[in-house]
């Protein structure tokens, strides 16, 4: 993998793939947004779901809305480098699109949950990943509690399982904690330009951190 900086696809390099993973409620998607905006030739990798759609998203832009039927039939027809099952939903990433935007030269970012995260790696090792902490797990409440889009039991539940998911961060070459939101963006945006050091998830006092936030 070269350290070359996001491109869009000139040079006959290939494309660097950006993996994306945190719990619910982490600023990931508002980070995700951001992010675009900062680095305008980078493209965001548009998963499948069957979820039903939120205010305000569009499909094709958002995500593919699909029936669980369709999803199925995708699954058994071999067309996902990845997919999960997440709060009775479906989520899966195109192969065939990811494999083309990154032959033609083109930076992708994917946003998608650890388990997705696992089967990239294991398709392309060679995708950077990376892994969004919260300051606190109380930040994390406030946060699922401001959308305003989840009910309590919902709620509840994405705060059980985001201990799961926070026990996972380890696995991701980078962590980013977003306590200060300039300053995660700013962290982010290194390391989509292929200039991370300093962010990886061996530096020191990041262990004991993430150790707090998993014992709550």
């Amino acid at each position: 993998m070269s350290d070359a900086g996001a491109g869009g696809g000139t040079g006959g390099r290939r494309g660097r793939l950006t993996v994306i993973a945190a719990p619910s409620g982490t600023g990931k998607t508002s980070l995700v947004k951001a992010l675009m905006a900062q680095v305008p030739t980078l493209a965001f990798s548009v998963s499948h779901t069957t979820r039903k759609p939120r205010p305000n998203e569009v499909d094709g832009r958002d995500y593919h809305f699909v029936s669980p039927e369709r999803f199925r039939q995708m699954i058994a027809a071999g067309e996902f480098l990845e997919h999960a099952s997440v709060f009775d939903n479906y989520y899966g990433t195109s192969r065939a699109a990811v494999e083309a935007a990154l032959a033609r030269g083109q930076d992708l970012l994917l946003e998608i949950d650890w388990q997705g995260a696992q089967q990239v790696r294991a398709h392309l090792p060679e995708a950077v990943d990376v892994f969004i902490l919260p300051p606190s797990r109380a930040a994390l409440e406030a946060r699922l509690r401001g959308r305003q889009t989840d009910s309590d039991e919902v709620i509840a539940r994405r705060l059980r399982d985001s201990v799961t998911e926070l026990s996972r961060w380890a696995e991701f070459r980078y962590v980013v904690v977003n306590d200060r939101f300039e300053t995660a963006l700013a962290d982010l945006e290194r390391i989509v330009r292929g200039a991370g050091q300093g962010l990886e998830r061996d530096r020191p006092g990041l262990a004991a951190f993430a150790a707090g936030l998993v014992a709550g």
